[in-house]
């Protein structure tokens, strides 16, 4: 008989400037504050460094990207993942060669680099033109056993193709995480798509019988082109 296993989950939820460095500080802040009030788990939203730069295309934005080996959030996070005892995946800008993806690192409670998910689904239209950065990730979607239990991961636009939380809850997956970057409609603000959205999320728990997990930023973030 499995023995039931009690486990807490946080999920940030900030707004992000055009300071990196603030951006970074403030993760740590809100992680080291969910840790402090119990949380095991702590979900960082997507590409948190940074104000959403997809909104346009510029080359300038790829001098963010870093090697996983090394990668400052990787180190930074993985000190203090060991330092409070918590899992965190972390998300961060990679570059591989001369390829660059949107990844995430799953970190386990002890500051252990288990391995990396590169976003498999990649949009591209107003507001979210992430084929100008991403490649198509190649890492597979990826189930962690992680000191408190089975994490499976996918990120943002993965969450709109129920493929992939059958595929993370067939591979055991005890909860699937979602860090996510989505707001606005720009091609026409008469739509919002919040309930579709927060529906599509029900779906994989309700289909799946595991508890999903989405962590986003708030306010609003302006570029020229945006």
């Amino acid at each position: 008989v499995t023995m039931p296993r009690r486990v807490t989950l946080a999920a940030t939820q900030f707004a992000c400037g055009r300071d990196k460095a603030a951006n970074v500080d403030k993760a740590e802040e809100i992680v080291r504050k969910a840790a402090a009030a119990g949380a095991n788990i702590i979900l960082l939203q997507e590409l948190f460094e940074g104000m959403y730069w997809c909104q346009e295309q510029k080359g300038e934005y790829f001098q963010w990207a870093a090697p996983v080996e090394g990668h400052p959030l990787i180190e930074r996070f993985s000190k203090l993942a060991a330092e409070l005892g918590v899992v965190l995946p972390v998300p961060f800008f990679e570059r591989c060669g001369a390829a660059h993806f949107n990844s995430v690192a799953m970190v386990d409670a002890g500051g252990a680099l288990l391995g990396w998910y590169r976003k498999s689904h990649i949009p591209d239209g107003p507001g979210y033109q992430e084929k100008f950065y991403f490649s198509p990730g190649d890492s597979g979607l990826r189930v962690w056993h992680t000191k408190f239990g089975a994490v499976g991961l996918a990120i943002c636009w993965d969450q709109w193709f129920p493929e992939a939380a059958r595929a993370l809850a067939l591979q055991g997956a005890e909860v699937i995480l979602y860090p996510t970057a989505i707001g606005s409609e720009p091609q026409d603000p008469a739509i919002n798509s919040y309930a579709h959205w927060c529906r599509a999320m029900l779906g994989h728990a309700a289909s799946n019988l595991v508890p999903v997990v989405a962590s986003n930023r708030i306010g609003k973030e302006s570029f020229e082109s945006s």
